[in-house]
This record gives C-alpha cells, structure tokens and sequence, in this order.
C-alpha cells in the first residue's frame, strides 16, 4: 500500500469515527427540539421543506445527526439545496442549535470535499465539477491569496461546494481551509438559520426582513460581480471575467 493509499484509508478511518460520535453525541446529548408543532399539519400536499422537517422530527433523538448528515452531504453531492436545510435547521432546533449543527455539518462537508480532490486528484474534480464551473474558477488551484478565498466563501451567490473541489487541488494547507471556509460561511448560514427560527416562532415580519436582506444582498453581488471578479484578478491570478 503506498503513501497515499494510506493516507486514505487514515481519513476514512477517522470520518467513520467522526460519524459515529455525531450520532452518539445526537442520542446522549441535549435534544434541540423546539416546543411547537410544525406550520405544515394540516397541508393535504407538504411542500418539500415541510416533509423534510417532519422525516427529521420523526427521528427523535437522531435527528441532529441526520440533520448534520444532510448539511454534510449537500457539501459534497448538492442533492438538497443549501437554503432549505438551512431554513429548516433553524425552525426545528431554533437559532443556536439550528446554526451550530448547520455550522458543524456544513465544516465537515467541506472537509470531506477539499479532502476527497486532495487525494484523488484533477481527474476525479474535472468529472464531478461542471466544464464552465472549472473553467470560470479554475484561478483557485493557483496561489491564491487567503483572503481572496475567504471572500469567495463570504460571497453570496457563489459555488461554495464547487470551490471546496477546486481548493482541494490548491497548495492551500488543510487546517488554513477549515478557518476560511468555517468563517465565511458562518453569516449566510446565520441568515438562513433566523429565517426559519423566525418562522417557527410565528415572527413573520422578522424572516420577511431577513429574507429581504438576503436578497438585497445577493442582487448587489449579482449586480457588480464583474468589478468584483476583476478586483479578485487584480488581487491574484488570472482568469475571465463572468458574462
């Protein structure tokens, strides 16, 4: 077995390990539940965000694991948007619990990413990353600044879970992408966790402000993503403009 190889099977190791503790900490630990019965009774069709609170709450005990899980998983694989469990999080276990456990599935998801391109290389990113995805931020795999990543990370709007891929393949140190991608992901992840805190609670005026907010801010970043982008090319390396 060579180096690598064993580097591998040392990582998968200790994500089984990190798994199981989740889940023993999940079932031991404080039960984040709110007090309130879900918004959705009495819907004859749920809406997707509906049956996923309800398949998380019929979990008992287990339902931050799971929940940690789904964060984790929609890092590495996007099979459900980032926005709904973010939202969800924060109506089932409300505004601390919803963003720590978002936070902690969101830092092993990307842990997961950035280790997964590391060990496997260009050839596995190249197929699993989209062809203009690569091309557009292809700039990341050289020597890209810190901050510049951190702004990346901190931008709304922008690939986050490609971007872990795309480090992965960068002389950007593991313990340095943990900080950057932990820290900027934490305010979109606050946002989306008040939203749904605000929901359960019935404070509609406040998710409306958030929400408003959010979007306010997604359109100035939309608006002026060409200086930004250009900033970012003056700052370090060199790639093309978004169109």
């Amino acid at each position: 077995m060579t180096k690598r190889q064993q580097k591998l099977v040392i990582k998968g190791i200790v994500l089984v390990v990190l798994i199981a503790l989740i889940f023993l900490l999940s079932h031991y630990g404080p039960q984040p539940f709110g007090v309130l019965e879900p918004l959705w009774n009495g819907e004859e069709a749920p809406s997707r965000k509906a049956r996923l609170v309800r398949f998380l709450m019929s979990l008992g005990p287990y339902s931050s694991a799971v929940f940690i899980l789904l964060q984790a998983l929609q890092v590495v694989a996007s099979p459900i948007p980032g926005e709904l469990t973010g939202v969800v999080g924060g109506y089932i276990y409300g505004k601390f619990f919803g963003f720590f456990l978002s936070t902690l599935g969101l830092t092993l998801g990307s842990w997961i990413a950035f280790e997964v391109a590391h060990g496997l290389g260009r050839p596995f990113v190249e197929k699993f990353v989209r062809k203009e995805i690569l091309e557009k931020f292809d700039f990341v795999t050289s020597n890209t600044g810190t901050l510049v990543c951190f702004l990346l990370f901190l931008l709304p709007g922008f690939p986050k879970d490609y971007l872990c891929y795309l480090l992965g393949l960068s002389r950007m140190s593991m313990g340095t992408f943990m900080i950057v991608s932990t820290i900027g992901r934490m305010p979109g992840t606050y946002f989306l966790t008040i939203q749904g805190a605000s929901l359960r609670s019935q404070e509609y005026f406040t998710a409306v402000i958030f929400a408003l907010i959010s979007a306010a801010i997604i359109f100035l970043a939309y608006l002026y993503r060409v200086s930004l982008f250009h900033w970012l090319k003056h700052k370090k390396g060199d790639f093309r403009s978004p169109g």
